[in-house]
């Protein structure tokens, strides 16, 4: 008796499997100075993405009242 779910059966399942844990065998992690400066990159797109909706807040609610 074969089980089979969402149309894969045991043999795809397990294949797939084995793609993902060999993907994670050659992950690494990321150096203390590599995590750092990808997170100084993120959280400056992340200010830049604020500042901009806030400029649009800005002319959206505060300009069109002094008008």
């Amino acid at each position: 008796m074969e089980l089979k779910y969402d149309g894969l059966n045991t043999e795809e399942w397990s294949k797939k499997l084995k793609e993902y844990l060999r993907i994670l065998k050659l992950a690494k992690r990321p150096k203390r100075e590599e995590f750092f400066h990808i997170a100084k990159i993120a959280g400056a797109a992340m200010a830049l993405i604020g500042a901009i909706g806030f400029a649009i807040y800005i002319m959206l609610t505060v300009l069109p009242q002094g008008l």
